[in-house]
């Protein structure tokens, strides 16, 4: 493994930043305690620093010494989650219900230490755009910095991205050309009926019955009217109806997700599912209010970038330690946004399966938006590395 000795040097600075902002999470627009951690550093290492884009955006600007207008960007998220830790070492969480189950805390110390080493070893042409993104999880912060004007005012020709894959060995990376995330949708569907006795369910119109029916029949366009190579999920989550064992309710609502790697199955899907809720509706005489919420797009890599960023990670970890063609996820990601823009590419680096927790680490396992979860600090130098490797190898490409 080839990883550069000044960021192995820093490793106990960066695990100490990275621990508090573990142990002070904020969620989605909220991360005003987190962009100060990150503004102070940046301005400590002589980095010109902006603030404010997407509310509580970081965006540092690291100039090469050498004369150059190319330019990249490399972004990290700085958000946590609104669930509550279980680990009670040293660094948990101090804010109840507030915890970083997703490793953003190491994502953002990870390219905190590539910063500090870019802004000491400028030998390059060029500039490099450090990205310290609000609110991934659910907020949209990536598409609220574009639309605040974040490839306006720093103009790249590329970004990247990164997040730690909990079950993929420390010291390994993924990648995969074309969607390495899905899509991520949700869908309401209220059915209205007539309430009405339950001993007398002729006198009234009943919104469970069709609301059954519906949740049998959206399943068919998955089975009969997607392309059996296209992946996607149509998942009912939710269900509610009634609140008597002897009265017909007025309405009932059903709820859930749709998940796909293509804007034309996510096409498909949302107009099926608004044509089948509407007819068997009124087939069952019921009014019915459908709505579908697009939240975040697939999470596409350009197949150039994908395999420039394997040969970055080959360089340090070698062949057998990167998966150029990695499975990719029904998770999600506003990433998205970003590649929707310009080239680029989101990548994994493994965080192991959680031997590296402190004591007083929970029961439950290490997994992503888990109460047990820890990001590895160990893998700090190497995604350190791998950030610096990244932008120096593509300022320097012909």
């Amino acid at each position: 493994m080839k990883l550069l000795e000044p960021i192995v040097a820093w490793h106990q600075d960066i695990s100490k930043i990275r621990r508090d902002i573990h142990a002070h999470p904020e969620l989605a627009f909220e991360e005003f305690r987190t962009a100060d951690v990150v503004a102070a550093k940046l301005e400590e290492w002589g980095i010109e620093v902006d603030r404010g884009l997407g509310g509580t955006g970081v965006v540092g600007v690291i100039r090469g010494n050498q004369p150059g207008e190319r330019a990249v960007g490399l972004r990290a998220d700085m958000d946590a989650l609104p669930m509550q830790e279980v680990n009670t070492f040293a660094h948990a969480s101090q804010n109840e219900g507030k915890m970083h189950a997703c490793g953003h805390d190491g994502h953002t110390a990870m390219l905190l230490a590539a910063a500090q080493y870019l802004s000491q070893h400028r030998d390059f042409a060029g500039i490099v755009y450090v990205i310290f993104q609000p609110a991934e999880e659910g907020g949209g912060g990536a598409k609220r910095m574009i639309d605040d004007g974040l490839f306006k005012r720093f103009p790249m020709e590329a970004v990247f991205g990164m997040h730690n894959w909990p079950g993929m060995k420390t010291g390994q990376f993924g990648v995969t050309p074309g969607p390495i995330m899905a899509s991520s949708n949700e869908f309401s569907i209220i059915v209205k009926g007539k309430g009405t006795h339950a001993g007398m369910p002729n006198l009234g119109i009943d919104p469970v019955m069709a609301a059954v029916q519906l949740a049998q029949s959206l399943q068919t366009i998955i089975t009969r009217n997607r392309n059996p190579l296209d992946a996607a999920v149509l998942s009912i989550t939710q269900i509610h109806a009634g609140s008597a064992d002897n009265v017909v309710p007025n309405h009932a609502e059903l709820r859930g997700t749709v998940r796909t790697f293509t804007l034309d199955v996510l096409d498909l899907i949302e107009r099926r599912m608004e044509e089948i809720t509407r007819h068997t509706c009124a087939a069952m005489d019921c009014d019915v209010q459908f709505t579908f919420q697009r939240n975040y797009p697939p999470t596409i890599n350009h197949a150039e970038e994908a395999a420039f960023c394997a040969d970055v990670m080959r360089d340090i970890v070698g062949e057998a330690n990167v998966n150029d063609h990695v499975q990719p996820t029904m998770g999600a990601e506003d990433f998205a946004f970003m590649l929707q823009e310009l080239p680029g590419c989101y990548v994994w680096i493994g965080n192991g399966t959680g031997e590296h927790r402190d004591s007083g680490h929970g029961l439950g396992p290490c997994m992503l938006h888990n109460g047990s979860y820890d990001f590895n600090d160990d893998l700090l130098p190497l995604g350190g590395t791998y950030w610096v490797q990244l932008a120096l190898k593509r300022l320097a490409k012909a």
